[in-house]
């Protein structure tokens, strides 16, 4: 990942975390606990794709995992989000954007279904049976209710922060002051006429041809350099 990305990452996975713990959880709701750091992983994900989310979602995981007052193993909800970002990464279009809200709307319901479900399996390979004391069936119930509300006012705030992310200035300036500058100009703009004038001496000279041979190979060495100042 860019250092861009890893910054812009690590800033909002600790801000969900600490909302989320101050705040959500201390609302004292019925069921599960709106997860925003689930919602910050999702939203990463859908336009990181699938490695950038699942690394996104290991590291808030595991976080989240160290945070006190966590009383689980350390570990089992870093597997959860890295799955679930994975998973959720994988669903972003050729394009990088989603044409519609209805296929992040249908990911983050999956993600809090799966999400809690993989929890409550981890948790019950580890001894933890705390999800059959609340009720398996309210907790998912509750987290898909409680995270679908939650989305609209952060998926797509996460997602255009990611999206600036995307674009690499010092690229888009190398490339554009190669194709700007006085001598690129040149040798792209006199490539035509230095093919008709080597294209006229060889109609007129019987020797001229390999005149303009020379001269025809000319442009096209000085064109690859260009390009390839382009893709540094």
């Amino acid at each position: 990942m860019h250092l861009n990305r890893i910054l812009l990452s690590a800033v909002l996975t600790v801000v969900a975390l600490v909302v989320q713990v101050s705040v959500l959880a201390r609302l004292q709701l019925p069921g599960a606990v709106p997860d925003l750091l689930l919602l910050t992983v999702l939203a990463l994900a859908l336009v990181y794709g699938p490695t950038g989310g699942a690394l996104v979602g290991f590291g808030a995981g595991l976080l989240a995992d160290l945070a006190p007052p966590a009383d689980h193993a350390v570990g089992r909800y870093a597997l959860v989000l890295c799955v679930v970002g994975y998973a959720a990464g994988l669903t972003k279009p050729e394009s990088g954007r989603h044409r519609s809200a209805t296929v992040p709307m249908l990911v983050v319901a999956g993600a809090a279904l799966s999400s809690t479900l993989l929890y409550a399996g981890v948790g019950a390979l580890v001894g933890d049976t705390a999800a059959r004391h609340v009720g398996l069936g309210v907790l998912l119930t509750t987290a898909t209710v409680y995270d679908l509300l939650l989305a609209p006012f952060t998926v797509p705030a996460v997602m255009a922060l990611a999206r600036r992310t995307e674009h690499d200035p010092f690229a888009e300036a190398a490339g554009g002051s190669a194709a700007d500058s006085p001598g690129g100009r040149g040798l792209l703009g006199t490539g035509g006429r230095l093919r008709g004038r080597a294209g006229g001496l060889g109609a007129a000279r019987g020797g001229g041809g390999r005149r303009g041979g020379l001269l025809v190979r000319s442009p096209r060495s000085g064109t690859g350099r260009i390009k390839g100042v382009k893709r540094l």
